[in-house]
């Protein structure tokens, strides 16, 4: 009897070890099952190309791929492709360099009573790869040690998901909004976050919105000293301040800035920004002195323009990400809102109107989701939603197209390998059904995405994190 028990005890424990395994595997399945293209040459062929750099989009052309790079790009007729080439016909498609997301989180809105954000180490890896995000700046983590660990994993091969550079933060003073931030009270204290995060391998840091003038510079200064950069999302210092004390970037842009606040102390962060904003001058003399201290003292602007769409439109897609219970959320708070449109607001387009001039000047403009706000900017479709509101305002598609791709990647400091389409770079290329040049809408239409030359499939990706989205 006693062996008959032990034997169904073991077969219990087997079948939940399996079942077990079966599950993780269902979502930790490594990357091959969302591999498409993986051979030792590809030829994309009889191809559009919009390369990164801002010209006009190149009809018929063929780009051969070979150990992760570019081998040739030129026009089909004078390409030769060698004869052990996988050969792929994309007549009527396009190409773009893979898109360099500059402030990307792995984390979302939980929908509950307090601001707290759920880690979505599983799902936004391969919402961002699918959407044709390559390589994806975290600006700012609330677990640094996960998205760390998570960059290892995607680096080894273990998981899919973009190049990952990981932004530790928030540094960030009294006042933070959700209890995941560290109060970071003195110059002291910031070198030693810095020193930390640094020793653990942080790409870059970030300030926050209560941070004082002398924790900022004691923070820029630590990471300088440690050829790291810091970026900001500002508002107790103002734009021109951060420039003075040598940020390296802002996020956001002047809808966050609070030059322009009538009597605004120093070091606090002041209530009626917004309204500041609102009434603000773009073409005024006292926003274009602004552009040029930025531009003087080469800080960098990062454009979210999704993440400021409080009702957009929704996408099918976008709820079918969603689990039930976040979907719901989601909804239900909409509900209390304004009617979804698909005009953009005049905010939007006030700081559209500053980026073009911020351009337009020298300045360095990139882009990112920041799937935050209301939980409408969802990874890797915001970062596609960007380029369609930057066109929306005023640039062309391949303006916008550099502005997410090239620009990225020159203020990481990595144009020699990615960010535009040429000869020698790194194979990150997305292949798109449509013309994005003639209608940017088409940019969602991913049909397959190259990362280091390996070809991902976007629909099985998506398909792994449907249900997933809200949970992790």
């Amino acid at each position: 009897m006693f062996h008959r028990f032990r034997l169904r005890h073991a077969a219990v424990v087997l079948a939940l070890q399996a079942a077990a395994l079966s599950a993780q595997n269902a979502l930790y399945p490594g990357t091959r099952p969302f591999i498409a293209v993986d051979a030792p040459v590809v030829a994309l062929e009889h191809v559009r190309v919009i390369d990164g750099t801002g010209a006009a989009a190149r009809e018929d052309q063929t780009i051969v791929i070979g150990e992760g790079r570019i081998r040739e790009v030129g026009p089909a007729s004078q390409v030769a492709v060698p004869q052990n080439a996988r050969r792929l016909d994309l007549t009527n498609q396009t190409v773009i360099p893979g898109l360099v997301g500059m402030h990307e989180h792995l984390f979302y809105p939980s929908g509950a009573g307090v601001a707290i954000y759920t880690e979505h180490a599983f799902s936004f890896p391969r919402l961002y790869l699918a959407s044709g995000v390559t390589t994806a700046r975290t600006a700012g983590t609330l677990e640094p040690h996960t998205d760390l660990n998570i960059k290892k994993s995607i680096d080894s091969g273990q998981m899919p998901g973009p190049a990952l550079l990981i932004t530790v933060g928030y540094i960030e003073g009294k006042g933070m909004f959700t209890p995941q931030m560290t109060e970071v009270d003195t110059p002291e204290e910031a070198r030693r976050f810095v020193e930390y995060w640094a020793a653990q391998g942080a790409h870059s840091f970030k300030a926050y919105m209560h941070v004082s003038r002398a924790v900022l510079g004691a923070a820029i200064q630590a990471a300088h000293e440690r050829r790291l950069t810091l970026t900001g999302h500002l508002c107790s210092v103002t734009y021109r301040e951060a420039a003075a004390l040598g940020i390296d970037n802002l996020e956001h842009g002047l809808i966050e800035d609070t030059d322009f606040v009538p009597g605004k102390p120093p070091d606090v962060c002041p209530a009626n920004q917004a309204e500041v904003f609102r009434q603000l001058d773009v073409s005024g003399a006292p926003v274009h002195e602004t552009i040029q201290t930025l531009v003087a003292h080469q800080v960098a602007i990062t454009s979210t323009l999704a993440v400021f769409e409080r009702n957009p439109i929704i996408q099918r897609r976008f709820l079918d990400a969603l689990s039930p219970s976040s979907a719901l959320n989601y909804m239900t708070m909409r509900a209390r809102g304004a009617a979804p449109t698909s005009e953009l607001s005049p905010e939007i387009r006030k700081e559209v109107e500053f980026e073009h001039a911020f351009v337009k000047a020298g300045g360095l403009l990139v882009a990112g989701a920041d799937p935050t706000g209301n939980g409408s900017a969802l990874a890797g479709y915001a970062d596609q939603r960007n380029l369609e509101i930057l066109v929306a305002g005023g640039f062309t598609p391949q303006e916008a197209i550099r502005v997410a791709t090239l620009n990225g990647a020159e203020k990481l400091g990595l144009s020699a390998s990615i960010g535009s389409i040429a000869k020698g770079k790194q194979a990150d290329l997305v292949v798109i059904d449509g013309n994005p040049a003639a209608r940017i809408a088409d940019v969602e239409n991913v049909k397959l995405v190259f990362k280091q030359g390996v070809g991902y499939d976007p629909v099985k990706l998506v398909e792994s994190v449907r249900g997933h989205v809200g949970l992790h």
